[in-house]
C-alpha cells in the first residue's frame, strides 16, 4: 500500500508556479481588475488615504506571520539597500494606490481603464532612462496591438467616442501614479536577492508607514470611515487580492521576465473587468468584445515572447 505525501506535492506545485511568468502576471491582471471598480464604489464613502493606509496595513499583517523568518534571514541584504527599498515602498505602494483612490474621486472608472494601456509606455520610459533598455520591435508592435484591442472592448468598437470622452483633473492625477508605477516596475529590478515574503512585508509595511502622517492629516481634515459592511468588505478585498496576492505575482513575474516584457500584461486588467461583467453582471458579450480580446491576448503574446 503506497503512502502519499502531500506537503512534497504541494511544494512542488508552488515551485512549479512560482517558475511561469505568464500565468502569475495574468493572476496580477485578475486581481487589479476589481480594484478600480471596489475603488470607485468606495470612493465618498472611504477618503482615498484612509483606503490606501488599511488597505497596506491590513495586508502587512496577513503576510508578515508567513514572512517572519525570512526577514529575520534577510535583514541584512535589506538593509545593505535600504535607499532602494524605502523608494520601492514609497513609490509602488504609498503613492501610486493613495493617487488612483484620490482620481477614482474625480474621474469616473471608465477613464482610468482607458488610460490603463499606458502602462507599458511609462515602464519602457524608465527602462531607457534607467537601464538603458530599450523596446524590441516585436515588444512595441504587441504593445500597440494589445492597446487597440483595449480600446475597441472598452469603446464598443467605436472609436469615434473618443470624441466624446472627458477627461477630468483625476484623469490627471491617474496618469501620473501610472507614471510613479512604471518607476517602481524597472525599480524591482534592482531589489536585493532576498525572498518574496519578505520583499512585500517590507515594502507594505514601510509602504504604510509612509502614509501615516497623511492619515492623520486626513482624519483631521476630512470625515472618518464609517464601520459599515460595504466598507470592511472592500477593505478586504484590496487587502488579499490586488495587494497581498497580485504583488507577490507581480513582483515574480517582473523578476522572471524582465519590466518590458511584464509591462503589456496591463493591459489585460480591463479585459478581465469585462469578463467580470459577463459572469457576475449577467452582461452578453459582442463581437467587438471578441475581437478586442484577440487583439490584446495576441499583442500581449507577441510583446512578451522572449527576444
Amino acid at each position: 500500500m503506497s503512502v502519499s505525501n502531500p506537503p512534497q506535492e504541494n511544494a512542488a506545485s508552488s515551485s512549479w508556479i512560482a517558475n511561469q511568468p505568464y500565468i502569475l502576471l495574468s493572476i496580477t491582471a485578475m486581481c487589479w481588475a476589481g480594484n478600480a471598480i471596489v475603488g470607485k464604489i468606495a470612493a465618498g464613502h472611504i477618503p482615498p488615504v484612509t483606503l490606501s493606509f488599511l488597505r497596506w496595513f491590513v495586508a502587512f499583517l496577513l503576510v508578515l506571520p508567513f514572512a517572519w523568518k525570512h526577514l529575520v534571514r534577510d535583514w541584512g541584504a535589506i538593509r545593505g539597500k535600504l535607499g532602494i527599498m524605502i523608494i520601492l515602498s514609497v513609490t509602488g505602494i504609498s503613492a501610486f494606490n493613495t493617487m488612483q483612490y484620490w482620481a477614482l474621486e474625480h474621474t469616473e472608472a471608465l477613464n482610468t481603464l482607458l488610460l490603463q494601456p499606458t502602462g507599458p509606455l511609462f515602464v519602457a520610459i524608465w527602462s531607457l532612462v534607467l537601464l538603458g533598455v530599450r523596446l524590441t520591435l516585436a515588444q512595441a508592435f504587441g504593445i500597440l496591438l494589445s492597446m487597440c484591442g483595449v480600446l475597441t472592448i472598452l469603446l464598443h468598437g467605436d472609436f469615434s467616442a473618443l470624441e466624446n470622452i472627458q477627461f477630468k483633473r483625476g484623469d490627471i492625477i491617474f496618469l501620473i501614479a501610472m507614471f510613479v508605477f512604471g518607476l517602481y516596475s524597472v525599480l524591482t529590478l534592482k531589489r536585493p536577492a532576498i525572498h518574496g515574503l519578505s520583499f512585500v512585508a517590507f515594502t507594505f509595511g514601510a509602504g504604510a508607514a509612509a502614509l501615516v502622517p497623511l492619515f492623520v492629516w486626513e482624519l483631521v481634515s476630512r470625515p472618518a470611515m464609517e464601520l459599515s459592511r460595504a466598507n470592511i468588505l472592500s477593505l478586504f478585498y484590496v487587502a488579499v487580492f490586488p495587494s497581498t496576492l497580485a504583488y507577490l505575482c507581480f513582483n515574480r513575474g517582473v523578476q522572471l521576465i524582465g519590466a518590458n516584457r511584464a509591462a503589456p500584461f496591463f493591459h489585460l486588467v480591463p479585459v478581465f473587468g469585462a469578463v467580470m461583467a459577463f459572469v457576475f453582471l449577467g452582461e452578453r458579450p459582442h463581437l467587438f468584445d471578441l475581437v478586442g480580446f484577440a487583439l490584446v491576448l495576441t499583442g500581449v503574446f507577441v510583446a512578451s515572447r522572449k527576444p
